[in-house]
């Protein structure tokens, strides 16, 4: 019986310890850091704010919809793997998979007409998606590809477009990873700010 009770009470104090450090002392730790300056931004999501309200998160692509497709004034994302767009993920489909062969082929149909150029003008990213459909950058080819829709549909000159979108794109990361990116979200606030 003597043995029971101290197994019983070296287990609980191991739970109890347990529980303080992973319950409360670690997540405390994750809170504390995440109030480091720097880092308080992405650990509240990267917010990004038009007078006082919320309007996304640079790091969350989300496509944009024009009210009227003939007169779309809008960047555009990525396409996504994903037809809800609380979740994400990959469609997993390898190069030659013949249903994604198809919809590459449909996106470049759809963009050639809305772009008004040639299905061999139009870069990989703007018909493949992502990993994880949620891409907030596309490449500079394909921001340069929208530049004279969206000037046209918001009466500004394809000059002043092309210089938002060099103000929006990101370079590599430290100087030699990745490549450099477009974020769309910024660009279009940009664009509505300098139309507006």
């Amino acid at each position: 019986m003597n043995t029971l009770v101290r197994q019983s009470l070296a287990g609980l104090r191991v739970l109890l310890v347990l529980t303080v450090l992973t319950g409360v002392l670690y997540p405390l730790g994750v809170w504390v850091v995440s109030r480091v300056p720097g880092l308080r931004a992405n650990a509240e999501g990267s917010v990004v704010e038009v007078d006082g309200h919320a309007v996304g998160s640079d790091l969350i692509g989300v496509d944009p919809v024009a009210k009227d497709p003939n007169h779309d004034p809008w960047f555009h994302t990525r396409p996504s793997a994903v037809t809800d767009p609380s979740t994400s993920g990959g469609s997993n489909k390898g190069g030659f998979d013949e249903d994604l062969v198809a919809a590459i082929k449909e996106r470049k149909v759809a963009i050639a007409e809305r772009e008004g150029v040639a299905e061999s003008q139009i870069p990989a990213d703007a018909v493949t998606a992502s990993a994880s459909g949620l891409d907030p950058q596309i490449s500079p080819a394909y921001a340069e590809l929208q530049v004279p829709r969206v000037a046209r549909e918001n009466g500004l000159s394809e000059e002043e477009v092309r210089a938002l979108v060099a103000q929006n794109t990101d370079g590599r990361g430290l100087g030699f990873l990745g490549e450099p990116g477009v974020n769309v979200l910024k660009l279009n606030l940009a664009v509505q700010a300098t139309k507006g």
